[in-house]
């Protein structure tokens, strides 16, 4: 016999030959320890309510934006919100990077909003992008999403401007002050060639609606700082997929991602096993998602991932310039990774004739 710790309330639990402490239940599975559940039993609760930015966990989906010529495609964008929500994602990130929001206009981020939100409908959280490299439009974008009955904001460094670190806590402090939502940071320096650096994030999170840091610098040792010093009420997000394991190790509470896009429910059960104490079914569910992650970044997101999404019949892989499509090469990866996992099954006609995929019958590993 093995004992290890439930990481969420940090009592223990018995487990002998790999056994765990899930109840089983005919809609999936809940942690007897510390309520913990996998994404079938959470979706079978029909009063699901969201939970608040300042205490979320988990997988949360970056969003694409599903275009059809010069317009969005709002069928296929509220028949996807609704079926991750479904399949038991956390949160739904509206308008960000992967969503392509430097081309989407004010109306169009208007748009987008009140479709997830009304989808959503207090069922999980919808977050708005509202990056901007000029401070004023950034606050524009905040009061939209605020109007628009988000539950809370993910703000990007400024891109291009390149501010000092002063600069960059006053431009978030304005948007602060500007709203009444609470905001996640989001540092990807990698894109915006503008870094957040860690002491700054320290003095950003004594404004009150300063919750969190979305963090994709690749930092690992940053977390692991950030949560000693900020304590459990800071909300540590990790944007990279690849890492999720390593981030939830040092300290972190979730991530934000693309490949939940695709497989929400497999990475919600990643993180329900890791709280739980069973990392290797963690370690195993990231083993197998490892090749899907990999041909999702082999070009700039969100290109892979529209492309999958058409091969799943979920929208087109349509994009706005200066992004085009993907590759001959990323389009073959991408297929045999698909075909690989048993995702690219027939397509189920929906109410209105379009292409999609139910994704509730693929198979969820034993332990799961």
């Amino acid at each position: 016999m093995r004992r290890k710790s439930c990481r969420r309330m940090g009592t223990e639990s018995n487990r002998i030959s790999g056994e765990d402490d899930m109840d089983q239940t005919s809609e999936g599975r809940m942690c007897r320890n510390c309520g913990t559940a996998t994404p079938k039993y959470i979706a079978s609760l029909s009063a699901m309510n969201h939970v608040p930015l300042n205490t979320l966990t988990g997988y949360a989906s970056a969003l694409p934006t599903p275009f059809k010529g010069e317009d969005i495609d709002e069928g296929a964008f509220a028949r996807f919100c609704d079926w991750q929500i479904g399949e038991g994602i956390s949160a739904l990130v509206v308008a960000g990077t992967t969503g392509e929001a430097p081309t989407l206009s004010m109306a169009e981020h208007r748009r987008l909003l009140r479709i997830a939100t009304e989808t959503a409908d207090s069922r999980v959280s919808v977050l708005a992008g509202a990056g901007a490299n000029a401070t004023a439009h950034a606050i524009e974008l905040a009061k939209q999403a605020e109007q628009e009955k988000a539950d809370g904001l993910l703000v990007v460094t400024p891109y291009y401007n390149r501010p000092s670190q002063e600069g960059l806590y006053r431009h978030f402090r304005a948007i602060h002050d500007a709203t009444g939502l609470p905001i996640l940071l989001y540092d990807v320096p990698s894109r915006t060639a503008c870094a957040l650096a860690t002491e700054t994030i320290l003095r950003l999170a004594e404004l009150p609606r300063i919750v969190g840091l979305k963090d994709a610098a690749g930092d690992l040792t940053r977390p692991v700082q950030l949560r000693r010093q900020l304590g459990e009420r800071f909300r540590l997000f990790t944007g990279d997929d690849a890492t999720v394991l390593e981030f939830l190790a040092a300290g972190g509470d979730g991530c934000i991602s693309v490949v939940s896009n695709l497989v929400p429910a497999l990475w919600e059960e990643l993180h329900s096993a890791w709280t739980c104490g069973n990392d290797a079914g963690a370690r195993a569910i990231a083993g197998m998602l490892a090749p899907l992650t990999a041909a999702l970044f082999a070009e700039s997101n969100p290109i892979p991932v529209k492309w999958a999404l058409k091969l799943l019949g979920f929208m087109s892989a349509e994009l706005r310039l200066p992004l085009c499509e993907a590759s001959d090469t990323t389009r073959v990866a991408l297929a045999e990774v698909l075909s690989r996992l048993d995702l690219m099954r027939p397509a189920l006609q929906n109410s209105e004739g379009s292409k999609s995929i139910d994704f509730r019958t693929t198979a969820i590993p034993s332990w799961a």
